[in-house]
């Protein structure tokens, strides 16, 4: 019987596609609105295997889907010719265009190898994990209206916008009386409406505020007695941005599309650890294949929000199983 040729011998191919999902009904928060998911995918076949990653190229961070699609065929040529995750973090900065490439490096070394990403990234199983489901920015009827359909889910995130905002909690608090609430302003608050904004929210038993100020103008919240736990979001993306995080957030929010893949995601995780952040694991609207492996990261942190595909009106398949709010580990056959 003829040996399987090394691994040094195999042929790479990278192949690039674009995707759309449409979401159920419209995903709303202080930016704007979108109507649905428009993802790159990374597929690399060596051998018998084949490694998929996907990313959502984010407009916040200067990102198109022609803009990411030509990065990723910026570095074509090195990755066919067997360029390792190693490499990968000296040829691409962090983003979305890292991350569908690093996830499918993760991917096709598991398919190869026999050995699932989660053993790889040194964890013994997976566990499932309890995400938080997302009610989107709106009037407060309405938003109390999906809060109460959502009432049985033990913990929602609260899209948030500025003007209106305590009528919007509270709303929302008179439709799901019982669950966590997490609430995400992204970036809309401002210094001189934060002091009460953060007290209305510690009324309303809200366990964590996301970004309330904008990245880069976020300097006040480090002077502010803070009520309760501050998660920063677009003022971190990768290590490198994580010191002069100190004293004024709590916790950060990882997200893949933003460390530009798994193997930033961690080591970024585990170094806010050990500056004594909490860990919250986040996701851009994508499908299953997105949140895979982004559910590594889940296994080290505090709060978890990984309900992309709870989002859509289709999820590709094979998907996530999703028991209610409870996310299970992927199978093989969709990723790691």
């Amino acid at each position: 019987m003829q040996k399987p040729a090394p691994e040094s011998e195999l042929t790479r191919k990278l192949s690039i596609a674009i995707e759309t999902y449409p979401i159920a009904g419209r995903f709303i928060i202080s930016r704007g609105a979108k109507t649905e998911a428009v993802v790159v995918t990374a597929t690399l076949i060596e051998g018998r295997g084949a490694g998929r990653g996907e990313c959502v190229p984010y407009a916040r961070y200067g990102e198109s889907v022609e803009s990411v699609v030509a990065t990723i065929e910026s570095v074509r040529d090195s990755i066919e010719a067997g360029a390792g995750r190693a490499d990968l973090q000296r040829l691409l900065p962090a983003g979305a265009p890292r991350n569908a490439l690093d996830c499918a490096l993760w991917d096709l070394e598991a398919k190869l190898s026999g050995v699932p990403a989660y053993a790889t990234a040194s964890f013994e199983a997976l566990s499932p994990l309890v995400t938080a489901y997302t009610i989107s920015v709106g009037a407060p009827d309405e938003m109390r209206a999906a809060a109460a359909k959502a009432a049985d889910r033990p913990l929602l995130k609260i899209k948030l916008a500025g003007e209106g905002d305590e009528a919007r909690l509270a709303a929302v608090r008179a439709g799901a009386p019982v669950s966590t609430l997490i609430v995400d302003a992204n970036e809309s608050w401002d210094e001189a409406t934060l002091a009460r904004r953060l007290a209305v929210c510690a009324d309303f038993g809200v366990a964590l505020v996301e970004q309330p100020l904008p990245a880069g103008r976020d300097e006040a919240l480090a002077r502010l007695a803070r009520p309760l736990p501050i998660c920063a979001d677009e003022s971190v993306h990768d290590r490198a941005s994580l010191a002069p995080l100190k004293g004024r957030y709590d916790a950060i929010n990882i997200k893949l599309d933003k460390t530009g893949g798994l193997t930033e995601a961690l080591a970024l995780a585990r170094a806010a650890q050990d500056m004594g952040f909490s860990i919250m694991a986040g996701c851009m609207v994508g499908t299953s294949l997105a949140m895979a492996p982004a559910v590594l990261v889940g296994q080290l942190a505090s709060f978890v929000d990984l309900d992309g595909p709870l989002l859509l009106a289709r999820d590709r398949i094979p998907g996530l199983s999703y028991e209610g709010s409870t996310l299970m580990p992927p199978a093989a056959n969709l990723w790691g």
